[in-house]
């Protein structure tokens, strides 16, 4: 892999102008409230990105506690497009398909990170209207415009953008980036440009260099994120109800509560 890094990098992408953007103003991130913040009860946070209105794809390694076991969904909430402490919207997990070729007690060797996908299908949609899904890259033409919109370390509070980033190299379904990520850019996407509005091409997975220079790692998405929705759909969960009311002869009416989640600041 190091050897197809090395051969992937071309003189003009070496001097080519890869910095990092805050999207500030809500005209900056008009496109991209897709991608939003994963709260993970205080232990944390990821970059996830909706692929359809309930569903949230991030790295696998992102609804695993530090026990090595599946975080419970409650303990996860999803914020598109977080800027500045305000979300276009906000939902709770429901459901978790973490990829069953992620070990989380490895190390994340090529293995890991080939398999490093997790499906997280929220209590309710989030519509087009607030944040529009990004479709995933299935061709084979990956264009000349390579992208990354994350959060991260340093830059929690908005999304950031790369305009433009290199594809370093390929195998095995393994992917080389020189995009600019850091921790909690874990699970962002990164985005091909072929006509039209970008498609997934990737997630973040990790990070390591090369001679120094700083390279990210992701995976090829379509075949994986077939396999989690196959998953989602042999185990299903039910969303909770609306409260029910129970009628009370002369008495009036007692409202009768369902669960409450309770946000992971408290």
């Amino acid at each position: 892999m190091l050897a197809l890094v090395a051969c992937g990098v071309s003189a003009a992408a070496m001097a080519q102008d890869t910095g990092l953007r805050r999207l500030t103003d809500r005209e900056d991130v008009l496109g991209w409230e897709a991608v939003g913040r994963l709260e993970l009860k205080g232990q944390g946070f990821c970059t996830g990105t909706l692929i359809a209105p309930e569903l949230v794809l991030t790295a696998a390694h992102c609804v695993y506690g530090r026990d090595g076991m599946l975080r419970p969904a409650e303990q996860i909430i999803f914020r598109a497009g977080l800027r500045d402490g305000v979300a276009i919207a906000e939902r709770q997990a429901l459901q978790i398909a973490a990829h069953p070729g992620f070990d989380p007690q490895r190390r994340l060797d090529m293995n890991n990170i080939r398999h490093d996908v997790a499906l997280i299908r929220l209590v309710q949609p989030i519509h087009s209207h607030e944040a529009d899904a990004f479709a995933l890259h299935a061709a084979r033409d990956y264009g000349q415009d390579i992208s990354v919109t994350s959060y991260g370390m340093g830059r929690a509070e908005a999304p950031s953008r790369q305009r433009h980033c290199n594809l370093l190299g390929e195998q095995d379904d393994v992917m080389v980036v020189d995009c600019n990520v850091t921790f909690g850019s874990s699970g962002a996407p990164v985005f091909s440009q072929v006509g039209g509005r970008g498609r997934i091409l990737a997630l973040v997975s990790g990070g390591g260099s090369y001679n120094g220079r700083k390279v990210a790692f992701g995976m090829k998405l379509p075949e994986r994120v077939a396999e989690l929705k196959a998953q989602l759909r042999r185990n299903p969960v039910k969303p909770p109800g609306p409260p029910i009311k129970r009628i009370r002869v002369g008495n009036g009416s007692l409202s009768a509560g369902g669960a409450k989640f309770v946000r992971p600041e408290g």
